[in-house]
């Protein structure tokens, strides 16, 4: 374990080097912050530091950097989230409070979030397998041809078109869509194969063909693959950090292109804290040089879904993370009253 005073000497280092972009010496350190000891002592301290991998020298005769592990003692032990101020707040609110859908909703938090924090900024749309059913709705196209359109406690909203074996009525159309609804909404979509199962059941002969033909329409598209869809915006901001990236940055735009590394960085959706994975510890090679900071969204307390941002190692820890546990809040009381 690093003593108290050593743990205020690295936080110090991060907060100047994240502040300056340039390695910290030990001069420049007892000027700056008030660690009440010698620069020798300091000097000590930094050399043990460095002895323990949390600090290194980039080259010779400089100060030095933090590494991927000083960085994570920062953010587990040093850094606390800074809140966001009442008017940035409020402008979060107005921006996302302006969206007329899912999509809306989606586009503007990845603008925002990349504006706020100058980073990548990564939002994955909700997951169907985490939502619950709001409404189905069936419309009738032809005799024979119906519309079946899926909503969800997110907003989201999956239409499919239905070729029923047999002309199917209105009064029978009212009767299954009243009768299915009754059994769904507010229901997990987990829990619907089970709820619908014996359906048919209740209609005349002739109408049970139809009436399976819509119910596997509807799992169908319950169980879709396509659920796990991403908007990324900001990539821009990357260079701005040019010097931050050792060789070049075209290996995390090109990691910023798989859909599937992107999905891994983000996580696991139930876990609803801030997670923040650190330059190696991210699996993918093209982002050892960066930092990837994200949260849980959804509505009613539960995580449906992912959004973060993707930077540079030397990153503004306190104020990235509030940032997306703030918007985080916002989009979640948005779906909720959606």
């Amino acid at each position: 374990m690093l003593s108290e005073r050593r743990l205020k000497v690295l936080r110090a280092i991060v907060q100047d080097y994240v502040g300056t972009e340039e390695p910290v010496g030990s001069k420049a350190l007892t000027e700056r912050h008030n660690l009440g000891v010698s620069p020798a002592t300091v000097r000590n301290d930094m050399a043990a530091l460095e002895d323990e991998g949390f600090i290194a020298q980039p080259h010779t005769s400089a100060g030095r950097i933090p590494t991927d592990k000083g960085y994570r003692l920062f953010v587990d032990k040093l850094a606390g989230v800074k809140p966001m101020t009442a008017p940035e707040r409020r402008a979060i609110q107005n921006f996302l409070e302006g969206a007329v859908d899912l999509d809306d909703v989606v586009a503007r938090t990845v603008r925002l979030l990349a504006q706020l924090t100058r980073q990548v900024a990564v939002v994955q749309y909700p997951s169907l397998t985490r939502s619950t059913v709001r409404h189905v709705e069936l419309l009738s196209l032809a005799p024979a041809r119906l519309m079946l359109v899926l909503i969800t406690d997110t907003g989201r909203v999956e239409q499919r078109m239905v070729d029923c074996p047999a002309p199917f009525g209105e009064a029978s159309l009212a009767d299954l869509r009243a009768r299915l609804n009754s059994r769904v909404a507010g229901r997990r979509f987990a829990d619907v194969p089970g709820l619908v199962e014996d359906l048919p059941e209740a209609f005349e002969a002739e109408d049970r063909g139809t009436v399976s033909t819509v119910l596997s329409t509807l799992l169908e598209t319950l169980v879709e693959e396509n659920e796990e869809r991403l908007m990324i915006g900001g990539t821009a901001n990357l260079t701005r950090f040019g010097h931050d990236f050792p060789l070049t940055i075209r290996p995390v735009l090109e990691a910023l292109e798989e859909q599937v590394v992107l999905l891994k960085l983000l996580g696991e959706a139930k876990d609803p804290g801030v997670t923040v994975r650190i330059g190696h510890e991210n699996a993918h090679e093209g982002l050892n040089s960066t930092s990837v900071v994200s949260v849980g969204y959804g509505s009613g307390g539960e995580a449906v879904a992912k959004l973060g941002v993707v930077g540079p190692t030397r990153m503004d820890y306190p104020g990235t993370m509030g940032a997306v546990r703030a918007v985080a809040r916002y989009v979640g009381q948005i779906l909720a009253e959606s």
